[in-house]
């Protein structure tokens, strides 16, 4: 009985995560990325030009990039409550290798700002990223 019934709950999982997936690439929720081209997939990522359900936020989710000599700094101008705050920055290429992180916590941060050292002559695209407990996972592509 036990077998049977690992059985129909594994059909299920199974079966509604095709479902799920299946939904959103009909409504074209989830845009392959092409060589080249920025990555868009609306409603996961959101971004300053596509802010999606929370539009208006924008200026206080988007990461804000500066960069002094190899030192790039993620800042993403948002209170840091405990009910809601900015959990974490990563600064990604476009290959998806991590060259920094960040977490924060409400309690201990008092705002989000992270500072990463670039490779020695890193040139190109990068992408900063910041997640949002209540709004989501932001990104800001730049060029160095």
């Amino acid at each position: 009985m036990n077998n049977r019934r690992n059985f129909l709950k594994t059909t299920l999982i199974v079966a509604s995560g095709l479902a799920v997936s299946g939904t959103a690439m009909a409504a074209g929720n989830l845009s392959p990325a092409k060589k080249g081209k920025s990555i868009k997939i609306s409603g996961i990522i959101y971004s300053e030009n596509d802010q999606g359900d929370w539009e208006g936020k924008a200026g206080s989710h988007a990461p804000k990039i500066t960069r002094n000599g190899q030192k790039v700094t993620i800042l993403t101008d948002h209170g840091m409550s405990e009910r809601h705050f900015i959990v974490r920055h990563t600064l990604v290429t476009p290959k998806g290798k991590v060259l920094g992180t960040q977490t924060f916590y409400p309690n201990e941060d008092e705002k989000a700002l992270s500072t990463h050292e670039l490779p020695e002559a890193y040139s190109g695209k990068l992408y900063a990223t910041s997640f949002c407990n209540k709004h989501d996972f932001w990104v800001t592509e730049f060029e160095i």
